[in-house]
């Protein structure tokens, strides 16, 4: 059953450098997903450290962290039906070599260690994610507008 549930993603810098920005917020805008956060960010090598804790003992640790600071990143909270599942495949795989075309990584990406972005891999992911980047209180609330709406001069 679907449910309406809440991802992070993350545009890393080569994505930020390379102006894919905007492609990117329109491929999900597109899906039919809710945008209910969005900051430019340049965090500090704590704070990514804390984001990645799960990769810490990988060898490619340092030079991850050195990548991520290397220029500002855009953090987006989306939501929607499905969210995690359906932004992970928009993603495609972590390898972009393996990331089938008409995903995001499948088009943009170069390499595996510059794959354009970050997305959450679970529910639970997700919400510590949210809360690391965002806080409680980064999260806007709101109704889409509807066809019944109108506005009046």
């Amino acid at each position: 059953m679907s449910t309406t549930e809440q991802t992070y993603i993350m545009i890393k810098p080569d994505g930020v450098q390379r102006g894919l920005v905007g492609e990117i917020i329109a491929r999900f805008e597109k899906r039919g997903f809710k945008l209910v956060a969005l900051k430019l960010a340049t965090p500090s090598k704590e704070h990514l450290e804390e984001h990645y804790k799960d990769l810490s003992s990988k060898p490619f640790f340092p030079r991850l962290i050195e990548y991520m600071m290397s220029g500002p990143v855009v953090c987006m909270v989306w939501e929607g039906l499905d969210a995690v599942k359906t932004g992970r495949a928009m993603l495609g795989a972590t390898n972009p070599l393996a990331s089938n075309p008409g995903t995001i990584r499948g088009d943009y990406a170069l390499q595996v260690g510059m794959n354009v972005c970050h997305g959450s891999d679970a529910v639970e992911t997700a919400k510590a994610e949210i809360e690391l980047w965002f806080g409680k209180e980064g999260i806007n609330q709101y109704k889409l507008a509807s066809s019944s709406w109108v506005y009046e001069a």
